[in-house]
Protein backbone atom coordinates (compact mmCIF):
# COMPACT_ATOMS: atom_id res chain seq x y z
CA UNK A 1 0.00 0.00 0.00
CA UNK A 2 0.96 3.36 -1.10
CA UNK A 3 1.46 5.65 1.61
CA UNK A 4 0.12 9.20 0.90
CA UNK A 5 2.56 12.40 2.52
CA UNK A 6 0.29 14.27 5.16
CA UNK A 7 -0.02 17.46 4.63
CA UNK A 8 1.39 19.53 7.52
CA UNK A 9 -0.74 21.01 10.35
CA UNK A 10 -1.31 24.58 9.99
CA UNK A 11 -3.60 24.78 13.60
CA UNK A 12 -6.48 27.06 14.02
CA UNK A 13 -6.08 30.15 12.70
CA UNK A 14 -9.07 32.02 14.22
CA UNK A 15 -7.26 33.05 17.73
CA UNK A 16 -4.50 35.01 16.36
CA UNK A 17 -7.94 36.62 14.46
CA UNK A 18 -9.87 37.31 17.50
CA UNK A 19 -6.53 38.55 19.12
CA UNK A 20 -5.42 41.08 16.19
CA UNK A 21 -9.11 41.97 16.30
CA UNK A 22 -8.62 43.03 19.86
CA UNK A 23 -5.53 44.92 19.22
CA UNK A 24 -7.21 46.99 16.65
CA UNK A 25 -10.54 47.73 18.52
CA UNK A 26 -8.09 48.68 21.42
CA UNK A 27 -6.00 51.10 18.39
CA UNK A 28 -9.12 52.76 17.26
CA UNK A 29 -10.36 53.38 21.07
CA UNK A 30 -7.17 54.99 21.61
CA UNK A 31 -6.79 57.04 18.39
CA UNK A 32 -10.11 58.89 19.75
CA UNK A 33 -8.94 59.09 22.90
CA UNK A 34 -6.22 60.94 21.47
CA UNK A 35 -7.80 62.72 19.11
CA UNK A 36 -9.97 63.67 22.06
CA UNK A 37 -7.21 64.81 24.53
CA UNK A 38 -5.61 67.10 21.49
CA UNK A 39 -8.99 68.63 21.06
CA UNK A 40 -9.53 69.57 24.55
CA UNK A 41 -5.91 70.91 24.88
CA UNK A 42 -6.31 73.34 21.97
CA UNK A 43 -9.89 74.05 21.65
CA UNK A 44 -11.54 73.43 25.12
CA UNK A 45 -13.88 71.10 25.78
CA UNK A 46 -17.02 73.14 25.24
CA UNK A 47 -15.26 73.18 21.47
CA UNK A 48 -14.95 70.04 21.34
CA UNK A 49 -17.45 68.08 19.24
CA UNK A 50 -18.15 64.06 18.33
CA UNK A 51 -17.90 65.02 14.57
CA UNK A 52 -14.42 67.10 15.57
CA UNK A 53 -13.30 63.71 16.92
CA UNK A 54 -14.15 61.46 14.85
CA UNK A 55 -12.22 63.77 11.87
CA UNK A 56 -9.25 64.01 14.18
CA UNK A 57 -9.30 60.30 14.22
CA UNK A 58 -9.98 59.40 11.22
CA UNK A 59 -13.22 57.04 11.91
CA UNK A 60 -16.68 57.58 12.02
CA UNK A 61 -19.42 59.27 14.69
CA UNK A 62 -21.01 56.23 15.04
CA UNK A 63 -17.28 54.56 15.77
CA UNK A 64 -16.73 57.21 18.53
CA UNK A 65 -20.29 56.27 19.78
CA UNK A 66 -19.32 52.49 19.56
CA UNK A 67 -16.64 52.82 22.24
CA UNK A 68 -18.05 55.91 23.98
CA UNK A 69 -21.50 55.82 24.40
CA UNK A 70 -21.69 59.02 26.41
CA UNK A 71 -19.53 62.31 27.15
CA UNK A 72 -18.71 60.76 30.72
CA UNK A 73 -17.26 57.59 29.55
CA UNK A 74 -15.00 59.41 26.54
CA UNK A 75 -14.33 61.97 29.56
CA UNK A 76 -13.23 59.72 31.56
CA UNK A 77 -10.73 58.22 29.55
CA UNK A 78 -9.63 61.40 28.24
CA UNK A 79 -8.94 62.35 31.72
CA UNK A 80 -7.50 59.08 32.89
CA UNK A 81 -4.95 59.08 29.76
CA UNK A 82 -3.96 62.41 30.36
CA UNK A 83 -3.07 62.00 33.98
CA UNK A 84 -1.19 58.59 33.21
CA UNK A 85 1.67 60.49 31.34
CA UNK A 86 1.73 63.40 34.64
CA UNK A 87 3.72 62.81 37.66
CA UNK A 88 0.25 63.41 40.07
CA UNK A 89 0.32 65.73 43.72
CA UNK A 90 0.66 63.82 46.51
CA UNK A 91 -1.59 64.27 49.15
CA UNK A 92 -1.01 61.11 51.25
CA UNK A 93 2.80 62.35 51.47
CA UNK A 94 1.68 65.99 52.31
CA UNK A 95 0.41 64.11 55.67
CA UNK A 96 3.29 62.70 57.23
CA UNK A 97 4.37 66.13 57.34
CA UNK A 98 3.72 66.99 60.99
CA UNK A 99 4.53 70.75 60.68
CA UNK A 100 1.38 72.87 59.64
CA UNK A 101 3.64 75.52 58.07
CA UNK A 102 6.54 72.79 56.15
CA UNK A 103 3.12 70.78 55.18
CA UNK A 104 1.28 73.51 53.95
CA UNK A 105 4.90 75.07 52.05
CA UNK A 106 5.04 71.07 50.79
CA UNK A 107 2.03 70.92 49.62
CA UNK A 108 1.83 74.00 47.60
CA UNK A 109 4.92 73.10 45.94
CA UNK A 110 3.53 69.72 45.08
CA UNK A 111 0.43 71.23 43.46
CA UNK A 112 1.98 74.23 41.78
CA UNK A 113 4.84 71.59 40.00
CA UNK A 114 2.32 69.74 38.50
CA UNK A 115 0.31 73.11 37.14
CA UNK A 116 3.43 73.58 35.47
CA UNK A 117 3.29 70.39 33.41
CA UNK A 118 0.83 71.06 31.12
CA UNK A 119 -1.40 74.54 32.13
CA UNK A 120 -3.27 75.27 28.87
CA UNK A 121 -5.26 72.21 29.10
CA UNK A 122 -5.80 72.94 32.54
CA UNK A 123 -6.56 76.50 31.71
CA UNK A 124 -8.84 74.84 29.14
CA UNK A 125 -10.80 72.64 31.50
CA UNK A 126 -11.63 75.49 33.89
CA UNK A 127 -12.71 78.06 31.72
CA UNK A 128 -15.10 74.86 30.17
CA UNK A 129 -15.83 73.38 33.69
CA UNK A 130 -19.45 73.90 32.70
CA UNK A 131 -18.93 71.22 29.02
CA UNK A 132 -17.02 68.84 31.68
CA UNK A 133 -19.69 65.86 32.30
CA UNK A 134 -21.04 66.45 36.91
CA UNK A 135 -19.63 63.26 37.58
CA UNK A 136 -15.76 64.66 36.87
CA UNK A 137 -16.75 67.56 38.20
CA UNK A 138 -17.58 65.72 41.35
CA UNK A 139 -14.60 64.37 41.96
CA UNK A 140 -12.54 66.81 41.32
CA UNK A 141 -13.99 69.20 43.73
CA UNK A 142 -13.89 66.01 46.26
CA UNK A 143 -10.36 65.90 45.36
CA UNK A 144 -9.58 69.70 45.98
CA UNK A 145 -11.65 69.18 49.12
CA UNK A 146 -9.43 66.51 50.41
CA UNK A 147 -6.30 68.20 49.69
CA UNK A 148 -7.50 71.39 51.50
CA UNK A 149 -8.88 68.80 54.57
CA UNK A 150 -4.90 67.67 54.86
CA UNK A 151 -3.16 71.21 54.63
CA UNK A 152 -5.51 73.00 57.09
CA UNK A 153 -5.46 69.67 59.55
CA UNK A 154 -2.30 70.41 61.88
CA UNK A 155 -3.51 74.13 62.48
CA UNK A 156 -4.40 74.73 65.29
CA UNK A 157 -6.93 77.49 65.29
CA UNK A 158 -8.99 78.96 68.33
CA UNK A 159 -11.89 79.48 67.14
CA UNK A 160 -14.81 78.77 64.28
CA UNK A 161 -13.68 82.17 62.50
CA UNK A 162 -9.62 81.72 62.30
CA UNK A 163 -11.14 78.08 61.26
CA UNK A 164 -13.04 79.47 58.38
CA UNK A 165 -10.74 81.74 56.96
CA UNK A 166 -7.81 79.76 56.96
CA UNK A 167 -8.96 76.94 55.13
CA UNK A 168 -10.91 79.63 52.85
CA UNK A 169 -7.43 80.96 52.03
CA UNK A 170 -5.61 77.47 51.83
CA UNK A 171 -8.62 76.17 49.09
CA UNK A 172 -7.85 79.94 47.21
CA UNK A 173 -4.00 78.99 47.25
CA UNK A 174 -4.29 75.85 46.19
CA UNK A 175 -6.18 76.36 43.49
CA UNK A 176 -4.99 76.58 39.93
CA UNK A 177 -6.57 79.49 38.50
CA UNK A 178 -4.68 81.25 42.07
CA UNK A 179 -1.47 79.57 40.57
CA UNK A 180 -1.86 80.95 36.93
CA UNK A 181 -2.44 84.67 38.36
CA UNK A 182 0.69 84.35 39.85
CA UNK A 183 3.06 82.44 37.71
CA UNK A 184 1.87 82.72 34.45
CA UNK A 185 0.24 86.57 34.74
CA UNK A 186 2.31 88.00 37.20
CA UNK A 187 5.51 86.33 36.11
CA UNK A 188 6.42 85.35 39.55
CA UNK A 189 8.11 81.69 39.82
CA UNK A 190 6.74 78.65 41.72
CA UNK A 191 8.72 79.27 44.44
CA UNK A 192 7.47 82.91 45.21
CA UNK A 193 4.51 82.17 44.90
CA UNK A 194 4.61 79.07 47.42
CA UNK A 195 6.18 81.38 49.64
CA UNK A 196 3.67 84.17 49.02
CA UNK A 197 0.57 81.86 49.67
CA UNK A 198 2.13 80.10 52.72
CA UNK A 199 2.70 83.39 54.22
CA UNK A 200 -0.89 84.57 53.34
CA UNK A 201 -2.44 81.54 54.98
CA UNK A 202 -0.54 81.10 57.55
CA UNK A 203 -0.80 84.73 59.25
CA UNK A 204 -4.23 85.46 59.00
CA UNK A 205 -5.13 89.25 59.68
CA UNK A 206 -5.69 90.12 63.05
CA UNK A 207 -9.34 90.98 64.34
CA UNK A 208 -9.79 94.16 64.60
CA UNK A 209 -13.69 94.05 66.07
Amino acid sequence: MTEHPRSPKTGNPRPYAMTRRAEQVDETRQQIVDAAVHLHGTLGPAATTIAAIAQHAGVTRLTVYRHFPDATALFTACSQDWLSRRTLPRPDQWARIDDPVERLRTGLADLYRYYRTDPQMLALIHRDIHAVPEPIRSARYAEAQHQTDILTAPFADPGEPERRLRRALTAHATAFPTWQSLCEHQGLTDAEAVAAMTALVTRLPADDT
